[in-house]
C-alpha cells in the first residue's frame, strides 16, 4: 500500500517534468537560433556578401525560431495541464513544418506541388494548435467559457477555409470565401483580445477554486490514511 500511495504523486511528477523538457528544449532552440542569427546577421554586415547559402542559413533559423515559439505555446499549455491534444498535435505539426521548412530550404526544386501543400498544411496546423494552446491558458469562469469554445470553432473553421485552398484549389478571392474568412479572422481576433480580459474578470473566483481543489485533496488523503490504518491494524493481528 505504501508503494501504491508513493506511485500517486509520482505520475503527475514524471509528467509535468516532460513537460517541462519539451518547454525547455525549444527554449534553447530560440535562444540558440536568435544568437546563431544575430551572428550571421553581423558578420554579413561587416563582411559585405550576402549569397544563397547565407540566405538559406538565415531562413533556417527564421524556422527554428519560429518553430520554437509555436513550440513553447504549446509547451506552456502543456505544463500548465490544462489540455494534452491540441498541444500536443501542435508540437508535432511545428516539428514536421520544420523539418519539412528545411527540406524546401536546402534541397533541389521540384515541378510537383504536392510537398508544398503539405509544408503549408503542417505549418498552419501547428499556428492553428499554438493559437488555441494560448488561449486555453486563461483560467476562465463559467459564465466567460464560450469564449474558448467560440475561439476553437473560429480557428479551425478558419483553418479548413485556408486547407480547402490548398488542397482543393478553392479560390481565395471568391466573394463568399472572402467574407468569410474575413469575418472568421475579424472574430478570432477580438476573441483573443478579450480572452485575458475575461481571464482577468475571473481571477477573483480562482480563491474558491483553490479551496474547493484543496478541500477534495483533504478528502482523498483522508481515505488513503483510513486504508492505511486499517491494513496497518489487519497486520498487527496477524
Amino acid at each position: 500500500m505504501q508503494n501504491a500511495l508513493s506511485d500517486i504523486p509520482q505520475t503527475g511528477v514524471h509528467s509535468q517534468r516532460s513537460n517541462m523538457n519539451i518547454r525547455k528544449v525549444f527554449l534553447y532552440l530560440l535562444i540558440a537560433s536568435v544568437a546563431v542569427s544575430a551572428l550571421i546577421g553581423i558578420a554579413v554586415i561587416i563582411m559585405g556578401d550576402f549569397g544563397e547559402f547565407e540566405i538559406r542559413v538565415l531562413l533556417t533559423m527564421l524556422t527554428i525560431t519560429v518553430t520554437s515559439i509555436l513550440g513553447l505555446a504549446c509547451g506552456a499549455c502543456l505544463e500548465a495541464g490544462r489540455a494534452r491534444f491540441v498541444p500536443l498535435l501542435g508540437v508535432a505539426m511545428a516539428l514536421v513544418s520544420a523539418g519539412s521548412w528545411m527540406i524546401m530550404i536546402w534541397a533541389e526544386r521540384t515541378e510537383s506541388d504536392i510537398f508544398p501543400r503539405f509544408v503549408m498544411t503542417a505549418t498552419l496546423l501547428s499556428f492553428a494548435c499554438s493559437h488555441i494552446s494560448l488561449l486555453t491558458l486563461a483560467r476562465l469562469d463559467p459564465r466567460f467559457l464560450w469564449s474558448r469554445w467560440a475561439a476553437h470553432a473560429a480557428v479551425w473553421s478558419l483553418s479548413v477555409l485556408i486547407l480547402s485552398c490548398i488542397w482543393f484549389k478553392v479560390d481565395p478571392s471568391d466573394a463568399l470565401i472572402a467574407r468569410a474568412m474575413g469575418v472568421l479572422s475579424i472574430v478570432i481576433g477580438a476573441l483573443t483580445v478579450v480572452t485575458p480580459v475575461f481571464h482577468r474578470l475571473s481571477a477573483g473566483d480562482s480563491i474558491n477554486e483553490i479551496d474547493a481543489e484543496i478541500t477534495r485533496l483533504k478528502e482523498q488523503i483522508g481515505q488513503l490514511e483510513a486504508k492505511r490504518a486499517g491494513l496497518s491494524g489487519s497486520r498487527s493481528r496477524v
